[in-house]
């Protein structure tokens, strides 16, 4: 009777640990939260340039250093993987880099700088699942650049390092007028490196963005994109019931999407970024998805 007792509590405590590991933020310690470039997966990362190479419009978009891709493999907390192309190169990245405000404005607020509103919030859900631009500028403007400018460069986050090709900023508002704060690197007003940006979502997933409490009020925020172009086009279709957390943006040639993508099954749970510089960018982005996963899947070597 203890024996069956005693398999019945260690089955009941095997669920609930592996039902915690299927919620997000992923329940994790701090030493087992690393530095991205200490994830780099040699494997990984050569079947992701080899995939990416057998396109050959991709391989010259690479080469030119007009393409940008990062993906984080999250199928197992205790062995994430990293790879990317051009992973450094930072590039003009339109609403993507959105995400800073919301990180910035969720710093704020959680330190009494801005008072969390209903205005606030409803803004701060628009300007990520719609990517309102007038939302996103009063964003701006209850924040402002100083404060954008000190969370990218924080230490605990370093989001923008001049060291490492620069990374996410925002440095000009969202529908022209009022002053600019532009990046010293490349003069860029809103700029990203896939890097950096698969660094925000790797912090995201495991609760590390401001603290657990934030992070999960950012997922919410990001959770069900209301436009459905891009990675979202593609996931529809083979992922219908996967939860999306995401962030596009579109100017002109310059086409970007990032997303986290958390699916049913622990196989398809992973981070895509990708940044364009070609007038068919948001067709290459939606045609990245599927050899992606294809990526994912194979074999460590």
């Amino acid at each position: 009777m203890k024996s069956n007792l005693s398999i019945f509590i260690l089955t009941l405590l095997s669920s609930v640990s592996i039902l915690a590991q299927s919620d997000l933020p992923i329940a994790i310690v701090d030493a087992k939260i690393k530095s991205l470039s200490k994830l780099v997966d040699s494997s990984l990362q050569v079947n992701l340039e080899n995939e990416l190479a057998t396109h050959s419009d991709w391989r010259q978009l690479i080469a030119q250093k007009k393409m940008a891709v990062g993906i984080v493999d999250l199928s197992n907390p205790d062995n994430v993987r990293f790879a990317r192309v051009n992973g450094n190169h930072m590039m003009y990245a339109a609403s993507l880099p959105k995400i800073a405000i919301l990180l910035a404005a969720m710093d704020a607020i959680e330190k009494g700088e801005l008072k969390e509103t209903a205005e606030v919030k409803k803004d701060m859900r628009l300007m990520i699942s719609k990517s309102n631009n007038a939302a996103s500028t009063r964003m701006i403007d209850r924040v402002g650049y100083e404060k954008l400018e000190a969370v990218m460069t924080d230490p605990n986050y370093n989001f923008y390092d001049e060291d490492r090709g620069g990374g996410l900023w925002v440095g000009k508002r969202y529908g022209g007028g009022g002053d600019t704060n532009r990046e010293p690197l490349k003069n860029l007003s809103h700029a990203a490196t896939v890097t950096q940006v698969c660094r925000y979502y790797y912090l995201l997933a495991h609760g590390r963005l401001v603290n657990d409490r934030r992070s999960k009020q950012m997922l919410n925020i990001m959770e069900d994109p209301e436009l459905h172009h891009k990675f979202v086009n593609t996931l529809d279709e083979i992922a219908p019931n996967a939860r999306l957390f995401r962030k596009s943006g579109s100017w002109r040639t310059y086409h970007s999407d990032s997303i986290l993508v958390w699916g049913q099954d622990p196989g398809r749970r992973y981070i895509l970024v990708a940044l364009i510089d070609d007038p068919n960018g948001e067709q290459i982005i939606r045609s990245l998805v599927k050899p992606i996963e294809k990526v994912l899947k194979k074999p460590v070597l």
